[in-house]
């Protein structure tokens, strides 16, 4: 799996060592740590791009993020595209979790659903939310869900 820095930058280091090093680099330098974990996809024609992102708060000192993309050529329903998104940020929140517990780092997952039920997405919102609760995880869905609908949206081409 393939993550990069917003600049661009990649990151060479399996996923876990970076999020603990700059767990360890921020704590260091005194600041205190909030991580969202959220997916965005976007359609393209016959291509589904895919972009989870971890993004880290600095407590009153802004943040950054670490993004991975990934494109697939599997056609979804609306619903299973919601629940493959939440499914990604699950799968990254899960691999890194026992990291968040031992730096005692509060960790969020964001799904990008809508909690009104006029919006397409909001069929997914039970299962999605059942999923993410049920393992032990902080949920959180639009207009609150800003790591999927700000950061993620903005870093899927």
């Amino acid at each position: 799996m393939k993550w990069r820095k917003f600049n661009g930058e990649p990151i060479h280091l399996p996923i876990k060592d970076a999020v603990e090093k700059a767990i360890e680099k921020e704590t260091a330098d005194g600041n205190k740590l909030k991580v969202c974990i959220g997916t965005d996809s976007q359609v393209k024609g016959r291509e589904t791009e895919f972009a989870t992102v971890i993004v880290f708060l600095r407590e009153g000192r802004g943040g950054f993020m670490f993004i991975h993309n990934e494109k697939t050529l599997h056609q979804y329903s609306i619903k299973e595209r919601m629940l493959v998104e939440v499914a990604k940020s699950i799968e990254i929140a899960y691999e890194l979790c026992d990291l968040f517990t031992l730096y005692e780092v509060d960790m969020e997952v964001h799904a990008d659903i809508n909690t009104n039920p006029s919006f397409k997405s909001n069929e997914a919102l039970r299962e999605a939310m059942g999923y993410i609760l049920g393992m032990g995880f902080a949920f959180k869905a639009k207009p609150e869900a800003f790591a999927s609908s700000s950061c993620a949206n903005k870093v899927v081409n």
